[in-house]
């Protein structure tokens, strides 16, 4: 059982106007097996989560933790974080020119796991992984999305996701730019790693759509900066009834 704590979490960021703070305690716990959706209107806070949990440069912890298994992510480089069993598929993922996804892939796994995987073995769970992600083969010689279309840059993450095997991941808005069939098969994909593996899911959305599929546990809504309000899935659909204007004029 793993559990990703998050508490009183606080972080800014610097401006041309200025330091800003976006988060302003944060508490939030994930446990594996569970699903947690991050809802909220732009510029609530929820990308600010990810991205300071995931250890990017540009965000200031000011206050708080984020214990995953009672060590303290903090602390950790982005590398460590990584290979302690966080796991984050970026809203918009870079383009990595020169590096096929095949040796991209092998790489990470190396790293994560501490030795390369056996060749025929690891060969095969590729091949299984993008199957089922309806990967077309040539795709593993193609440059880290390099030309990639949106669904396939998306597909890309949870293709990373299913063979790293992570503990927690954190999904920021998987679902943009995903037409129908796109938004099912990486589902499809989300929901498999966690019933194969017993991963915590933190969800970021804006809509509805990609939670008739992937059924979350608990829903959390940021506004400025903080959780607002959280329940199970009747939330996610009272959201999609009345939007967040009540949770904006009360802020």
């Amino acid at each position: 059982m793993t559990t990703l704590e998050i508490k009183n979490l606080h972080v800014s960021v610097d401006t041309p106007e200025g330091t800003k703070q976006i988060l302003k305690g944060v508490d939030l716990t994930i446990r594996s097996g569970e699903t947690h959706a991050i809802m909220g209107p732009n510029g609530s806070g929820k990308s600010t989560l990810a991205y300071s949990v995931a250890g990017h440069p540009k965000y200031t912890i000011t206050d708080g933790e984020v214990l995953l298994d009672g060590e303290n992510v903090l602390e950790m480089s982005v590398d460590e974080r990584a290979k302690a069993g966080l796991f984050l598929a970026m809203q918009y993922p870079v383009e990595v020119p020169g590096v096929s996804v095949s040796n991209f892939l092998r790489t990470a796994k190396t790293a994560i796991d501490g030795e390369a995987p056996k060749l025929r073995t690891w060969v095969k769970e590729v091949k299984g992984s993008m199957e089922n992600l309806r990967m077309d083969a040539s795709f593993a010689e193609r440059n880290v999305n390099e030309g990639f279309s949106g669904g396939e840059k998306k597909r890309h993450e949870i293709l990373q996701m299913e063979l790293l095997q992570p503990k927690i991941a954190i999904l920021d808005e998987t679902d943009s730019g995903l037409d129908v069939d796109a938004l099912r098969i990486v589902s499809e994909g989300v929901n498999r790693v966690k019933d194969n593996t017993g991963l915590g899911v933190m969800l970021i959305t804006h809509y509805t759509r990609i939670l008739r599929y992937i059924k979350p546990d608990f829903v959390h809504v940021f506004v400025n900066g903080r959780v607002a309000e959280q329940g199970g899935p009747e939330l996610a659909e009272r959201l999609e009834a009345e939007g967040y204007d009540r949770f904006l004029v009360e802020a």
